[in-house]
């Protein structure tokens, strides 16, 4: 059945109609539509760029059901589009061909040299076959491989040369490296290595912004995660741990800000359980500064231009959400669709 929509097309601020054919967007009228979206504002599907599904914890297995149960919690939140950054097992075939869940864009699973990352959860390398490891997940995945670059505050990061010699491989083959990073010489290294996205980014040092925007490494702070054990982590005794922690989430929402001054691509991302939540990631760049329209496009347009997917126009694949209200405006509208079609299907 061929369904139509109607509405202003965000950030175009367009009035537009779509023709909705299979899991394609059309512009050309088909007679007989029925017409399931009519007025309104109109949005591709939202995207969380930094989701980890299937596990809920280091210490669970991957599990298929979880994992279901994970990405149906996305959608019906109107999250259309996922980038896991790391898995502890390879994401399994049928997620792929799945009608009724979001589309997923995969990094095969973590890669940590010794003593950096939980031991045993994805994939453990010495620093000498982390080229190649880099590779082999990037290729057994959607194209990503996601690099642990740094650890615990007082240990050193990956090596500069080495993390250079990984992504120059994984560039080589194709594909695209994250690399998470928190303390002040592992963001240091991801950034002169070339790495395609900071994750988190905490004790990022502002002189690298510029270098950022002109490669084109985007930045994906994942602020909500750190702002929900703030408070938490002030309460607890004075440790030299927790004092570096506390300077560098001080420091993360004016490093937020001022990467989007400086041309950097920011990016919405939760890190976090329960799924869905992408609307409060999107509050929290708000409130770090960055101007809403950028950080509603930071949960959706932005974000599936960065993942290679176009946004609502034609031939594009038929993914969208409706509101009553402009999210633009009022960011909180994001929490409440008024109908959600993914891969051509009406969810809600």
């Amino acid at each position: 059945m061929v369904v139509q929509v109607r509405g202003v097309v965000l950030p175009e601020r367009e009035q537009r109609s779509f023709w909705i054919d299979g899991d394609v967007l059309r512009t050309e009228p088909v007679p007989g539509a029925e017409l399931v979206v009519d007025g309104g504002w109109l949005l591709p599907g939202l995207v969380d760029v930094h989701t980890h599904p299937g596990s809920e914890s280091h210490d669970k297995p991957f599990e298929d059901e979880t994992l279901r149960r994970h990405l149906t919690d996305h959608r019906d939140a109107g999250v259309l589009l996922v980038r896991t950054p790391g898995t502890a097992a390879p994401m399994p075939a049928w997620v792929d061909d799945a009608p009724d869940l979001p589309r997923v864009r995969s990094a095969g699973r973590w890669l940590a040299t010794p003593g950096r990352f939980f031991p045993g959860v994805g994939r453990d390398v010495r620093e000498d076959e982390l080229s190649g490891a880099a590779v082999e997940e990037a290729q057994a995945s959607s194209g990503w491989t996601k690099i642990i670059g740094d650890w615990r505050w007082n240990e050193p990061a990956v090596p500069l040369d080495i993390l250079t010699a990984a992504v120059a491989a994984v560039h080589a083959a194709g594909g695209k490296v994250s690399v998470h990073c928190q303390t002040s010489e592992g963001c240091r290294n991801a950034v002169l290595a070339g790495a395609d996205s900071l994750e988190h980014g905490m004790h990022l040092d502002p002189a690298l912004l510029d270098r950022m925007a002109r490669q084109g490494t985007a930045l994906v702070p994942t602020l909500a995660v750190f702002g929900a054990g703030a408070e938490e982590m002030r309460a607890d005794e004075r440790t030299p741990s927790r004092e570096s922690w506390l300077r560098g989430w001080d420091g993360m929402p004016g490093n937020v800000r001022a990467a989007h001054e400086a041309g950097v691509t920011v990016l919405a991302g939760t890190d976090s359980f329960p799924c869905g939540t992408i609307a409060d990631e999107t509050a929290w760049l708000a409130r770090a500064g960055v101007p809403t329209e950028a950080a509603v496009g930071a949960a959706s347009w932005t974000a599936r231009s960065w993942l290679g997917l176009p946004g609502l126009v034609e031939g594009a694949p038929a993914d969208l959400i409706a509101f009553d209200t402009d999210p633009t405006l009022d960011p909180r509208a994001l929490r409440h669709p008024s109908r959600i079609i993914l891969r051509g299907r009406v969810i809600a």
